[in-house]
Parts: structure tokens; sequence; C-alpha cells
């Protein structure tokens, strides 16, 4: 089967169906081709609640992303039995979680993505196949000509397209193109960043990915949904930290996991946990359905996503390795997660003494899956476009730009923060800005299980550069693979962002198109101030007010504790 259009989408995560949205409501026609049968990637298929600033309300993104969020709460007020006051609270949390201001179930997610793109499937702008992996690509000198794809079913597919839009979460399309990338931690030498590799760059150095869950817990007398014991369950059990060979808190599955804030010590349940008292409360951390926004005769079971350090999977990569590695390592990570679900359903220490929750229960309805697993991986960090501007931790990073080293979930001082504040110190202001984001550099274990840095930084833009390739004259990155380092892959990767560099990716194919010109082109001066008035007209922020622009603004925190946010926790990293 053969296809054309104008741009060519291959992923459907959250980069590639904001890039869909953005292109064709700019009357482009686009094809957008994904291996999974859920749109949304992190949003969704991924199983993993957004990561957002507290800011994401009103600045800091893109309105087309904050009118996904508002849709998603009036899906609730719509379709659920909520109390008076979840249904009439303008900032309803559906779940309820530490994470963000508007969690929620994946398939709430997934019907909103789909009234937000019904008119354009409709009218023919937008045709979404599912179930197909990228195989190759016809290229012709600087341009792709086309991509071939296979789907699981053995068909093969075709389509040839003006402007090619990788936004798969590995950058699948970078070397089946030939576009130059990089992989792993890169040097000191390479980047001068404060924080890099003191020594040669490692390519092998990349962060752990995960692959989650969707649990409840049953709490009727008796129940008992435990699940038999997978295979691999006693090497995931018995696996220490080396760091930690000789202490308890090193076993891989455990309540207490190193990190960077130390040993950090997780209660389960909402019940086990105290404030100032008692530890890290797993399940309100990734909750998507709260019970207290239901009349208590109708409170459904509570969902959480299984996202936590106990299922990091760092054991091997799934970059630039061979098919079957990867696939192998995919299993094993599905292994982990499993491993972790029967310890906690077995061996999980209670507070009282006892050992087990056998109603904790997996999700399949949930996660739109056999076995309450998500569809797919959720991957940190893939291949990264070797582009015209590479973002670094020292255009970002408050120790890099400051030199206060201030560690993640901290706040500046107050005498560091008047140096702050009367310099005026920030992120680079990018004059091509395309768009905002604000998430610290947070880099999970890496292959092998060694930890990673985690840092504050200033919010942040994102550059045009950053999404044009150093040669490539057609294809542009619509997710996590845009021109970052691995440092600041850390702090780009999450999901208000990713939907932002799709927005921005999918506009500028549009414009593009719109004026019979390259990528490369709109940098220039000749059109860069049109495109960014066409974001602009679009709801994209490119820049950050003043008053935001430093860390951690008192004031606006100070407005959302006035309307009733919680926001006494610390920010929490995915």
């Amino acid at each position: 089967m053969e296809l054309k259009t104008n741009i060519l989408i291959v992923g459907g995560g959250t980069g590639g169906i904001a890039a869909a949205i953005a292109a064709t409501n700019l009357d482009q026609d686009v094809v957008l081709v994904t291996d999974a049968d859920w749109v949304g990637g992190q949003l969704t298929a991924q199983l993993v609640p957004a990561d957002e600033s507290l800011w994401v309300e009103s600045v800091g993104g893109t309105a087309r992303y904050r009118a996904y969020r508002q849709a998603v709460r009036r899906y609730y007020r719509d379709h659920y039995p909520l109390t008076p006051e979840a249904c009439t609270n303008p900032l309803l949390n559906p779940g309820n979680c530490m994470l963000n201001l508007c969690s929620y179930e994946p398939r709430v997610g997934v019907a909103v993505l789909a009234q937000m793109t019904a008119w354009a499937e409709a009218r023919g702008n937008l045709r979404i196949l599912r179930g197909w992996t990228p195989t190759g690509a016809d290229t012709d000198h600087d341009r792709v000509r086309a991509v071939q794809f296979r789907h699981r079913d053995g068909r093969e597919l075709v389509v040839q397209a003006a402007y090619v839009l990788d936004a798969t979460d590995l950058g699948d399309l970078l070397p089946l193109t030939g576009a130059e990338y990089r992989v792993g931690s890169e040097s000191q030498s390479q980047t001068g960043e404060l924080h890099a590799l003191p020594g040669k760059p490692d390519p092998t150095r990349v962060q752990a990915f995960t692959w989650c869950a969707a649990v409840s817990y049953d709490r009727r007398p008796g129940a008992d949904h435990r699940i038999a014991k997978p295979a691999r369950y006693e090497h995931f059990r018995n696996w220490r930290y080396e760091s930690l060979a000789t202490d308890v808190s090193g076993l891989r599955i455990s309540f207490q996991t190193p990190s960077h804030r130390g040993v950090q010590q997780f209660a389960l349940l909402p019940e086990e946990f105290v404030v100032g008292k008692h530890p890290f409360p797993l399940w309100i951390y990734r909750r998507v359905l709260a019970v207290a926004n239901f009349p208590a005769e109708l409170a459904p079971q509570e969902i959480t996503l299984v996202n936590w350090p106990m299922n990091d999977y760092f054991d091997g990569p799934v970059v630039d390795v061979s098919t079957t590695e990867r696939e192998q390592n995919f299993s094993e990570a599905r292994e982990l997660t499993r491993s972790l679900i029967y310890w906690l359903q077995h061996e999980a220490p209670r507070p009282d003494g006892g050992t087990g929750y056998p109603g904790i229960c997996l999700r399949p309805d949930v996660s739109g899956t056999a076995d309450g697993l998500a569809q797919e991986p959720y991957i940190r960090e893939g291949r990264r476009l070797e582009a015209q501007f590479m973002v670094s931790e020292n255009h970002v990073g408050v120790h890099a730009r400051t030199g206060f080293a201030i560690p993640a979930h901290q706040r500046l001082t107050p005498d560091q923060r008047r140096v702050v504040l009367s310099k005026k110190i920030c992120a680079e202001q990018f004059a091509d800005s395309v768009g905002t984001g604000f998430y610290g550099i947070d880099i999970h274990r890496h292959v092998g299980g060694e930890p990673g840095p985690n840092l504050e930084v200033f919010p942040y833009q994102i550059p045009l550069g950053a999404l044009l390739p150093v040669r490539l004259r057609n294809l542009l990155p619509a997710a996590k693979n845009l021109g970052v380092t691995h440092l600041t892959n850390g702090c780009y990767r999450l999901h208000p962002t990713e939907w932002n560099i799709g927005e921005a990716a999918g506009s500028l194919a549009a414009y593009c198109l719109r004026h019979g010109i390259e990528p490369a082109q709109v940098r220039g001066p000749v059109h860069l101030g049109d495109f960014q008035a066409l974001l602009r007209q679009q709801g994209v922020d490119l820049e950050w007010p003043e008053e935001h622009s430093t860390i951690q603004h008192p004031e606006f925190l100070k407005k959302l504790h006035a309307a009733g946010v919680p926001i006494n926790q610390p920010r929490y990293y995915c």
C-alpha cells in the first residue's frame, strides 16, 4: 500500500498528536502512523500521569495543552457522578495526586484526544494508522522522500510526504534516514556543561525506562487478587544496589530505595502516610482516580499508576541495539514490574506487622491491555537530533547560571533569591523561541544502575534551532528527540514540553508548506517574526512573564494556596 501526504508524523505520542492537531488546524493534510493502539504516549498508552509545573494552568505551555486539560475536567463533570464540591471546583483534580493539578485515567485522555482530532479526521485532513512500525526510509541527498512501515499483521506500507516528523520515543527515524544524532552522555569537553562527564563521552550511559502498570486496592474483606510468581522474581527481589550492598535499603524491590535525597522511604496506602512523620506515599503520588471526588455510596475503587523507582529498568539498553536485544530488555522490564506487583501482594511489610496486600489488583480495563501493564514502555531518553542549536545545562541550569548549587526539589535561600532577582538571572532568552517549559533536570539511574544528577533549572524556552537538523532539510523532531544534551533531555522530556515541541514542529511544517520555503529559512530574519506571530495566534507562549522567570515564584504559590490547591508537597519528578 502506498500513500502520499503533505506531512507524515511517525509516532503517536504526546508530541506526535500535538503536531497533528497543530498542522491540521493550519489546513494541512496529515498522516500519523503509530505502532500503538492509543495515541497520546506519556499521557495515555504509557500510563504516566502528567508531570507539570504549578503554573501550567495559566502560563508556560500552549493554549491547546491547557484546553486539553480543561476538556479532561469537563469529561469528568459530564460523565462521572462527582460530588457537588468536585463538580464545581475550577481546579478539579480527578486523581488528587501529588504530581500535578489534573491527574486522570488514561482512557479519559484517549477520549479527549479523539474529540480534539474528530473534525480533522471527519473532513479528511487527518488519517491515523495504528499498528505500524517504521522499517526504512527513502532519501534523496538531504531530503526524506518516503518512509516504509510494516504492520503487526505483516502488511507493508510506504508513505511519501513533503515533510516528515519523527515523534517516536526512541528517535527511530534518525538512523533510518541517516540523520546525525547523539546517544547517551556527552563529556564536558563536548558541551562545556558543569555536570557532564569529566572524561570521555559514553553512548551507553542512557537513562532507565519503565514499563508502568495500573492498579487498584480492593478493600472488601477477603479480597485476593494475587498473581502467580513471575519467573524472574527471585532475581529482581534479591538484586542490591552495589553502593549499599550491606544495607537492607539497598534491595531493589523495597519500601526503602537509595535516591539523590539519600535513602528514600515509602508508604503504600494513603492512611499509612502522616505528613512530617511517615514516608513518601506511593499511592497518592500517581493516583488518577480518588474516592474523595465521589459520594460515598458511589465511590469507585481508587486507581494509581505504578511508575516508581522500584520498577525503573536499567539492566540493559534499548537504543542502538539489535531488535532481539531490545525486545529482550522490554520483556525483562515487564517482568520487573510484575515482580514488584507480586512483592506488594505477597511480601511487602505492613505497618501492622503483617506482610503483603492481597487486595492490590492489576487493572487491564484501565491500561487497555490483557494484563494491566502499559501498552508501551515509558522511554525517558532515546536518540537526540544533532541540531543547528543544542540546548545545554549552561542555558537553563540554576547552578550553571548562578553558581548556587541548588539540588532539585529545594528553593533558593532568601539571600540567593535576592541576588537572582536583583541581577535578573534566568534561563537563556532565545530570539528564535517557539515555546516554553519548566521541569528540573531529572536523570534517573543509568544503564547499569549508576544514579544520575537531579538539578534545578529556571523556566526555559524551546529554541527553533533545536528543531532544525544540521543537514536534512525536511525532517523535524516532534518529541523528546530535539537538539538537547543528555542533561537537558532530563528537563525537556516531560508532557507539557513534549506537547509544545510537537505543536511547534507541526506548525513549522505547515508554515513552510504555506510559504514554499524550508525550515532553516524560517530561522532567518525574513520569516522568524511571522512564524512566531503565527505561534502566538495559535496560543503558544514564547516567553515566560518576568515574574515567573525565576524558580518558585512566591506570589503565584500564594494564589494557589488561597484557591485551596495543596502545594505544601515538594516537587517530585517522573
